[in-house]
């Protein structure tokens, strides 16, 4: 009996190193594979907002009427891809090295015009990553969090369709490019969208 424990012993010691090696093995090839999908949300919060898009200023020489046209860079039919790697959401959203991925359509996009900015006052509970709040319920015409309540922007609803309602990590940022709008970013998913202030209670 004391030589079959031994042996198994024995056995056990020698297959834990092969174990190791394979699982080794086995998170090497999930990195090769899916890298992207850990540096995508998952509890990230960025440092800072986007920088303003490089278009952002209206040239002088450009006038209202030229306001619907595309802008340079971006495609006149409105499909715009934001899946930059394989397993990155194909939404708006930021690299855990903080680099924010489809915010870049400069200060004329006619998707965020707002006739009267700001209508309802200004956010002012706090931006960034130091204020971080749990979503309380409502959906993308009107949620809210912390007693304050805003919508999203009716052209990024189609991003919004995974988020949680009733629960998911967002923290406010100011918009650099489009007056009247701040940016909702989903720490869960690493996905944003523009927002609109509705007040607070």
């Amino acid at each position: 009996m004391k030589n079959l424990f031994t042996l198994l012993t024995l056995l056990l010691a020698l297959s834990f190193p092969a174990f190791l090696i394979a699982g080794g093995a086995s998170d090497q090839r999930e990195g090769q594979q899916g890298s992207g999908a850990r540096d995508v949300g998952h509890g990230h919060v960025p440092s800072h907002g986007p920088p303003p898009a490089p278009n952002a200023a209206p040239r002088a020489s450009e006038s209202r009427a030229s306001e619907n046209r595309a802008p340079e860079g971006r495609p006149q039919d409105d499909h715009h891809s934001f899946r930059d790697r394989p397993s990155h959401p194909e939404a708006p959203h930021v690299h855990h090295n903080d680099q924010w991925v489809g915010h870049d359509s400069g200060r004329d996009d006619p998707h965020y015009h707002v006739d009267h900015p700001w209508e309802h006052g200004r956010f002012a509970g706090g931006f960034g990553r130091s204020h971080v709040y749990h979503l309380g319920g409502g959906n993308r015409e009107r949620f809210r969090f912390g007693g304050f309540f805003f919508s999203v922007a009716p052209y990024d609803y189609r991003y919004v369709g995974d988020w949680n309602w009733d629960g998911d990590p967002i923290v406010i940022y100011e918009d650099p490019d489009h007056d009247g709008w701040y940016l909702a970013y989903d720490a869960r998913l690493g996905t944003y969208v523009h927002v609109e202030y509705l007040g607070s209670r």
